[in-house]
């Protein structure tokens, strides 16, 4: 294997599988709240392990970022207030603005996995 994964980046990858199913779960479950707050400390969590507590720092603190990050953090808040309808509007619009840049790698990492590669060449 061209890639070798360390434990934590492992732990952080089944963290955000946690945050996928449980964020699912929530908006299939008429948005149930503490499914959807679940999935975002499972996702905080797995990005945290994933990419290093100081890179996530630098991440949703950098100035160029912020575009992103307030509405994710907001999308957060409105989530624990009872708002949770609002709050992943919020939170979908702040992920795709802040992770934009990390398609193109996502989708060569994407691409070498046996099933998904296959997907993705038909639709992507």
């Amino acid at each position: 294997m061209a890639y070798e994964l360390s434990e934590l980046k492992k732990v952080g990858i089944g963290l955000l599988g946690c945050s996928i199913f449980f964020t699912f779960l929530g908006v299939v479950l008429f948005f149930d709240r503490g499914l959807l707050a679940l999935g975002n400390i499972f996702f905080l969590s797995g990005v945290a392990f994933l990419l290093g507590w100081q890179s996530m720092w630098r991440l949703f603190t950098n100035r160029s970022n912020y575009k992103g990050s307030l509405p994710f953090f907001a999308g957060l808040f409105l989530i624990f207030v009872r708002w949770p309808i609002a709050g992943i509007i919020l939170q979908v619009y702040g992920s795709i603005v802040l992770f934009s840049g990390f398609w193109p790698s996502a989708k060569v990492f994407l691409y070498q996995i046996p099933g998904i590669g296959w997907l993705c060449s038909w639709f992507v």
